[in-house]
């Protein structure tokens, strides 16, 4: 089974220039989270699956707090979030600035990961 979030529209500070480290910009995320929703969906009980309301939270939280200068760092961290519970089998993360570019609808990076192989990236949190 796959779940997804779609179109989770944040406001955070994120960018290099001067005006972005000052201002709050929109940023849009989505997320798609694969796992094996057989017991979910037998059982019909919030523990047999993946709460997306408590990998929303998290997600809210980090935008909140932190102060990255690049969308790759901003995707890698959600992808963390995602791939934090061992269920996860697969997790896909986008992580979008609908004002990065003037001609453009946005701006976007995307990554994802895969149980078999996921390593997260080390990383210097001091932008957090």
């Amino acid at each position: 089974m796959t779940i997804t979030i779609k179109n989770l529209r944040l406001k955070g500070i994120i960018g290099i220039y001067e005006s972005e480290r000052l201002n709050e910009q929109d940023i849009i995320i989505q997320v798609k989270i694969d796992f094996d929703g057989d017991q979910a969906a037998q059982k019909d009980e919030i523990q047999k699956t993946i709460d997306y309301d408590q990998i929303t939270q998290k997600i809210v939280d980090l935008v909140n707090r932190s102060k990255f200068y690049l969308l790759e760092k901003l995707a890698h961290q959600v992808l963390r979030i995602a791939m934090k519970d061992e269920r996860v089998t697969k997790a896909w993360v986008e992580v979008a600035k609908p004002q990065a570019i003037p001609l453009a609808d946005a701006v976007s990076v995307s990554c994802s990961g895969d149980r078999e192989t996921w390593e997260p990236i080390a990383t210097n949190d001091s932008n957090e």
